[in-house]
């Protein structure tokens, strides 16, 4: 039996891993999320242990860590130890301050790996299922309620999980660790995070250092982070971006300083508000093969974006349509370069068959040790960069990467700060472009469209129906900023198709992109948590709404009947004799105001189906756990006996509906020739046809 025979063997008997196959190794769970001075065994400097707070982080399998193998989920690497850690993982271990106002300053937070998350193998692959460990998947319940942890009891079916950083966004939705580290080629964190309903980030191209990541393709990796809140992806990549002098992909003090003074020179003094934001929302992406949910859940953060002071301008990215076409043609290129020495002789577990059979020294080894995907990826890399179709297909494939780049320069207002300066000719530009005046076409600060067209599928419709060409059609929202290496960050909104109102079944939560120029990760990290903090606020409004309504109704039926309109004198005094009643009751001063407040609420408020969106807005920044609270509102609505009158919600209805695309996706493949190259590719495979 050969070593990855065995191994093979070694996985399936020794899998002691969660039931969605979250985790390659198994998860550590010693001390992690422990208050200061909780024993943690950690080998550091005493005094720092006990002032230290330690988070469980998950890493992908293609980041090298000390303490557990790093195999890509190949079988070829299985078992393999890397003899140094990557950079990032070694910076999230570090323990720095905590800035807070309710824990000591004294208080230091690191990291802690918890285990290495399943992945597609060597980084290829839409769904997580390219695994040498299986394929990773969740339980999707459509009756749960909105914005709750995933549940494994619906019936329906196993759901996939995106890819290939799949297994590091389970591992955050299931609440498994604080944040995950994975990797995006060509949209690789950002599209689990939108199946998962969690936040995924990939940073500006070369802010982070990919040293200790195993490369898939050099110009486009990224190591980019997944976590529940935007917060916690801030906090991370605060920690990451510093610089590495060894990793020569990654920008030095100069240019990070030079990048810096041209954003600032740019932005001026003017403080970034949401009121002054221009927002794109690119006409190409409104395709035909939107899902209706997604499309509603687009909609709906145009609307929001907009109630919240944005501008929303429609552009135009032309070259968008060639870009998933190009994209899967340069990476496999790069491809077919890194694994050429994943052999047996230098890296990999070499297979016991005789493997000099033919003249060739490896052949067995490598078929042996790598999956479907990858073979099919190295074979249409290795023929793209032969004599005969280079010019054809990598040369026009680099051309269209820079076409797609200036149309993103082109659109926003901020200059790519490593570009020199220069004013676009109107005359070069494609001829569906709309102009917003004698100047040139529209620009914009951030550009918001959907994360993937389509829900998460079924995992059993994406093993049994889905050829190549269809799951790489999941990349086409992702692939554009990849290519340009624009900052990208994909937050969860609710999508809720006319069926699902009508039915009142739970919304999708989709995942909504914002792209941002080069350089303004800061800017993009801005509106995406201002975005999540205002959708927060709605969907527990929401839910409480829901939750608590019918013994809202029942006190303000009980208290409501009271006397009505009174004059500003009596309302006075008996806010003045509640205040004493509360004081004397032992209430601290913080509840009497907010009793105070909530008065004021209720006096107007009281008996309006809208009682719960008016209050959360009318209250503002008073922090009400309404559940925590309830108790005392009985006696409030006691000692207030003011009629409460209707309201009217006079929220604007935002953004005009999005019509359905005209667009398709179907044949993007055609016009670099992809569809042709994948069936060539395939038939000369099947003829034994090794040259090509």
């Amino acid at each position: 039996m050969s070593r990855l025979s065995a191994g093979r063997a070694a996985v399936a008997a020794a899998k002691d891993i969660t039931s969605n196959n979250v985790f390659i190794t198994k998860p550590f769970r010693r001390n992690c999320g422990k208050q200061p001075g909780s024993g943690n065994t950690r080998a550091q400097p005493e005094a720092e242990l006990q002032d230290s707070f330690e988070m469980r982080l998950a890493v992908k399998d293609n980041i090298a860590t000390a303490t557990s193998p790093t195999t890509c989920a190949s079988g070829i690497l299985s078992g393999y130890k890397s003899p140094f850690e990557a950079w990032v993982v070694r910076l999230a271990k570090e323990a720095i301050p905590i800035s807070s106002k309710t824990i000591s300053s004294k208080t230091k937070a690191r990291y802690a790996v918890s285990g290495k998350t399943n992945m597609d193998e060597f980084g290829m692959g839409s769904h997580s299922t390219n695994s040498y460990h299986g394929a990773v998947s969740y339980e999707y319940d459509e009756g749960q309620a909105v914005n709750r942890p995933l549940s494994n009891t619906h019936q329906g079916g196993r759901r996939s999980v995106g890819g290939s950083s799949g297994g590091s966004a389970l591992a955050v939705a299931t609440g498994e660790c604080a944040v995950a580290l994975g990797t995006d080629t060509g949209g690789s964190v950002r599209l689990p995070a939108a199946y998962t309903g969690t936040v995924g980030f990939k940073p500006s191209y070369g802010l982070l250092s990919r040293r200790g990541v195993i490369p898939y393709a050099n110009s486009l990796d990224t190591v980019g982070m997944i976590g529940s809140e935007v917060v916690d992806v801030l906090e991370m990549f605060d920690r990451l971006k510093e610089v590495d002098n060894r990793d020569p992909t990654n920008l030095n003090f100069k240019s990070r300083e030079r990048a810096a003074k041209r954003i600032k020179a740019q932005l001026g003094q003017r403080p970034r508000k949401l009121s002054h934001l221009r927002i794109g929302v690119p006409v190409e992406y409104n395709i035909a093969e939107l899902h209706p949910a997604i499309r509603k859940a687009w909609q709906g953060a145009l609307e929001l974006l907009q109630e919240m002071g944005c501008t929303i301008v429609p552009i135009s990215l032309p070259n968008t349509k060639h870009a998933l076409s190009a994209y899967y043609i340069l990476a496999p290129a790069e491809a077919a370069s890194n694994l050429a020495k994943y052999d047996g002789v230098r890296y990999g577990n070499r297979s016991m068959s005789n493997d000099g059979a033919g003249g060739s020294l490896y052949s067995q080894t490598r078929g042996e040790g790598f999956g479907d995907e990858v073979k099919r990826r190295i074979l249409l890399g290795t023929y793209t960069l032969c004599s005969e179709a280079i010019d054809n297909y990598f040369i026009k494939a680099q051309k269209i990467r820079r076409l797609v780049q200036h149309d993103f320069d082109r659109c926003f207002v901020l200059q790519n700060p490593l570009q020199p300066e220069n004013q676009f000719d109107l005359s070069d530009m494609d001829e569906s472009v709309q102009l917003q005046d004698k100047l040139g076409p529209p620009q914009v600060d951030f550009i918001v469209c959907p994360t993937a067209p389509t829900p998460p599928p079924l995992l059993q419709g994406v093993l049994e129906n889905q050829n190549p060409n269809h799951a790489y059609m999941n990349d086409v929202f992702t692939v554009p900023a990849s290519l340009a290496g624009l900052p990208a960050i994909t937050v969860p909104f609710q999508g809720r198709t006319p069926e699902q109102e009508e039915s009142g079944q739970s919304p999708y939560l989709a995942g909504i992109q914002i792209i941002g120029q080069y350089y303004d990760d800061a800017g993009v990290l801005y509106i995406a948590k201002a975005l999540q903090k205002v959708q927060r606020k709605l969907s527990d409004t929401l839910i409480t709404e829901i939750e608590f309504k019918p013994r809202k109704d029942k006190l303000l039926q009980k208290y409501a009947s009271r006397k009505g309109a009174q004059t500003q004198h009596d309302v006075q005094a008996r806010r003045a004799s509640l205040r004493k009643k509360l004081a004397a009751k032992g209430y601290p001063i913080e509840e009497i105001d907010f009793v105070d407040k909530a008065g004021d609420v209720l006096r107007k408020y009281g008996t309006d189906k809208a009682y719960s969106t008016n209050f959360a807005k009318r209250l503002g920044d008073v922090q009400l756990e309404l559940e925590e609270t309830f108790d005392k509102w009985d006696e409030i609505y006691k000692l207030l006996d003011d009629k409460s009158s209707a309201a009217e919600d006079d929220v604007g209805t935002g953004t005009d509906n999005l019509e359905r695309g005209s667009g398709s996706i179907g044949d993007e493949t055609e016009h670099c020739g992809l569809g042709d190259l994948l069936s060539e590719i395939e038939k000369g495979r099947d003829d034994g046809q090794d040259k090509k």
